[in-house]
């Protein structure tokens, strides 16, 4: 590791503990085995890195949208205490005070959805309202209406030619059409196809009745995709598993902070107060050193997918000449 100059110099040591950290574990090796990400990943990651940059080359306007959650009861996991005060009597003996103590459960929530660019959050492009739901993922909260209701308010707003990064949420992918599946009954297959004008024999099993159902992209366009596009605005959605291209994820953090370090009464109108006055202080400064973060780790993922793909290269080569030498020396 330490020969290439891409890579930072550590010890063998350090090297362990990180491993160690990132809970790998030491083990006898099998013969062809490699530890890579899944082909359809590295092609989104290399299609998404691609057409940022070329975005970017080209001066359009981008902007970073993503949705996130924060309960009543967000608060610092830690404080300071003196030590020398062991019980609430005392401390209310000497007029002191114990604190705030941690509540029992995190309490109502809030969902949000935002977004923002180098200029700083987009005016009157925050959504929030509270989850009705006890649900474990906020995700579950969300959905398809709600998001593209949001969606059709924001994109007037937005700047002619500009760039909208996304994830691939559930309610953000919701197609405008669908293509017959095998898990939709045989009856529910024949009448697309009737709708479609394409003709199949009455003794045609499922199987085969999918099989005339045409491939090509008008089944595969998505609601808000086609909203965008209707403004001149085109939607680049994020690789699955990559939240750390999308710069809103540090700002989140920050605005979570504020509120983490202000919540006293563990009250969701107070909570809601709190995370919009957080919103207010973050400054297009504080957007573009985000998005300064970001390119460069999108800089660092191309070096590595291409390191990674030598690497893997050189292995698939040494590994192929080795079973060669093998059946060679079994034919001895």
């Amino acid at each position: 590791m330490n020969d290439d100059s891409e890579m930072p110099k550590i010890s063998k040591d350090t090297l362990r503990k990180i491993l160690k950290h990132l809970n790998f574990k030491f083990i006898a090796r099998s013969r062809k085995s490699t530890l890579i990400d899944r082909n359809d990943i590295i092609t989104w990651r290399q299609r998404y890195l691609r057409s940022i940059c070329k975005f970017r080359r080209e001066g359009r306007h981008i902007y970073y949208q993503d949705e996130t959650w924060i309960n009543a009861g967000h608060t610092v996991k830690k404080t300071w205490v003196d030590k020398k005060v062991t019980s609430s009597r005392q401390a209310f003996l000497d007029g002191l005070t114990t604190g705030l103590k941690n509540i029992s459960g995190k309490g109502k929530r809030l969902i949000i959805s935002h977004i923002g660019s180098e200029e700083g959050f987009l005016e009157e492009g925050l959504m929030i309202f509270e989850a009705k739901k006890n649900c474990a993922d906020y995700h579950d909260e969300m959905n398809a209406i709600c998001f593209e209701e949001w969606f059709a308010g924001v994109l007037p707003k937005l700047r002619p030619n500009s760039i909208v990064v996304m994830d691939n949420a559930p309610y953000h992918s919701r197609k405008l059409e669908t293509a017959p599946k095998m898990s939709w009954k045989k009856a529910a297959i024949q009448d697309w196809l009737l709708n479609k004008n394409i003709n199949y024999e009455p003794d045609m099993v499922k199987a085969t009745l999918l099989e005339l159902v045409p491939h090509n992209e008008c089944f595969n366009k998505y609601a808000v995709d086609e909203m965008a596009a209707q403004h001149g605005i085109t939607v680049l959605r994020l690789p699955p598993y990559h939240c750390e291209l999308n710069p809103i994820e540090l700002i989140w953090a920050q605005v979570k902070g504020h509120v983490a370090q202000n919540n006293k009464t563990f009250k969701l109108t107070d909570v809601r107060n709190l995370f919009q006055e957080g919103i207010q202080k973050i400054t297009a400064t504080e957007w573009s050193k985000c998005i300064s973060h970001v390119v460069k780790e999108e800089e660092k993922m191309s070096r590595l997918d291409i390191l990674i793909d030598n690497i893997t290269d050189t292995f698939i080569i040494n590994v192929t000449e080795s079973d060669s030498d093998s059946d060679d020396s079994d034919n001895l």
